[in-house]
């Protein structure tokens, strides 16, 4: 397979890992400057984006579905695929959350989870630009600990966020809203951690 051919996976890949960080950034502006009376229309909009993420994949596996060679096993090409479109998937999760509980303000809780996880979307992100040279690439194993690390931190966070959500408020309609809205976030966080590990797995096997 030409270098030419080969170029499209990881370019693909690399497109994904944008669409994620763009959907996380998008939710980060809109607890920052958030108003419950367009959560619909901010709906609409990350949804956008999960969409041209899906199609994005879609090209990928109909790559595959033609392809006699492929640059890696096709089996862990689509196991990343589906990794990095499942993060964009779980961020879109978080914004449904906060719509469906009717949430009236933003706990800044939430909000320092979320930049643990935009910083994890950023490592994906950089990550899939050094995997095409995973053979070579000096950098992608520090990548994966890094990911690994912020992906402990949003655990602790969940932890801690949960405890004070009990501890703090009597509201049940309020406790049910915000044990969804941290399980989602950690969920982001954990669908990063998936992605370095399927990328560590292929790196063992093709080297």
């Amino acid at each position: 397979m030409s270098k030419k051919q080969d170029a499209f996976y990881f370019e693909n890949y690399i497109s994904c890992a944008e669409y994620a960080v763009q959907a996380a950034q998008m939710l980060k502006d809109t607890l920052m400057n958030f108003k419950a009376k367009e959560m619909k229309k901010k709906l609409d909009e990350i949804h956008a984006i999960e969409h041209a993420a899906d199609e994005k994949n879609h090209e990928l596996m109909d790559r595959l579905a033609r392809a006699f060679i492929t640059p890696i096993e096709r089996e862990d090409m689509l196991a990343l695929s589906h990794n990095i479109d499942d993060l964009t998937d779980k961020i879109e999760e978080v914004f449904i959350r906060i719509y469906i509980n009717q949430v009236k303000s933003i706990r800044p809780e939430a909000v320092s989870m979320l930049d643990t996880v935009i910083k994890c979307c950023q490592e994906v992100c950089g990550l899939m630009k050094e995997f095409a040279d995973f053979r070579h690439s000096k950098d992608l194993k520090e990548k994966i600990i890094r990911i690994n690390t912020l992906e402990e931190v949003a655990d602790q966070m969940f932890i801690e966020n949960m405890h004070d959500l009990h501890s703090a408020d009597s509201n049940v309609l309020e406790i049910i809203a915000w044990r969804e809205i941290y399980s989602y976030l950690e969920k982001c966080a954990d669908a990063c951690e998936e992605i370095a590990d399927v990328v560590g797995s292929i790196v063992m096997n093709n080297t």
